[in-house]
């Protein structure tokens, strides 16, 4: 069984702290490979703005590279749009593979907005790494008091493979002020290098278009 953390997101674009808590993850938690799983569309963040999925994934390979991180756009094979279905199909597809969810501070303040957040909860052993400036919202969200019960000591985070779940370790990694928002910001027309890049998903086998 090879032990899998899954880091979900929009990758818009993919930077320097997507990797370090990648593999400060892979650290704390045992990991054998982390998976970035490049959405090609968040339902809670507008399709405006947002880079072509191509891209995305060509620069988020940039960002991995010679590090244990694969860079997939496999929902889009998938069909899947939701994490529960992303998750669910994944378990079918590679029953030979252990899989962690992974997300920051930031997600966990809005988790209760996913669809059927307690599924995912009851499906896969979540670690949150924390993020700075999300703390308190993190700490007051309804689906932190329903995961409250199930926190795991962080001194047990390599043993997540035998956690029933549900079950939720919080891991403190030092701030990291970086987030795609900024580098947008700076930079709106980042993806343009990338458009034109042909790119293999390492999952699926197929290119990306």
């Amino acid at each position: 069984m090879s032990r899998i953390g899954l880091l979900g997101g929009s990758f818009n674009p993919a930077h320097g702290g997507h990797r370090a808590i990648s593999l400060f993850a892979r650290d704390a938690l045992d990991l054998d490979e982390i998976w970035w799983l490049v959405s090609p569309g968040n339902p809670l963040k507008a399709a405006k703005g947002m880079a072509p999925l191509r891209a995305r994934v060509a620069h988020a390979r940039r960002i991995a590279r010679r590090a244990p991180i694969r860079v997939t756009a496999i929902e889009r094979q998938l069909g899947t749009r939701y994490t529960i279905d992303t998750l669910r199909s994944l378990r079918h597809r590679y029953p030979r593979h252990d899989f962690i969810w992974l997300m920051g501070g930031d997600n966990l303040a809005q988790f209760g907005q996913w669809r059927d957040w307690r599924g995912i909860a009851r499906l896969l052993p979540i670690a949150v790494i924390a993020r700075p400036g999300y703390d308190d919202a993190a700490r007051g969200s309804a689906a932190t008091s329903w995961l409250r019960r199930f926190v795991r000591p962080a001194r047990q985070s390599a043993d997540w493979t035998n956690w029933s779940v549900p079950a939720l370790v919080l891991l403190r990694f030092r701030p990291d002020p970086r987030s795609a928002t900024l580098l947008r910001q700076a930079d709106p027309l980042w993806h343009r290098e990338y458009e034109a890049t042909r790119v293999r998903d390492p999952l699926t086998r197929r290119y990306i278009v």
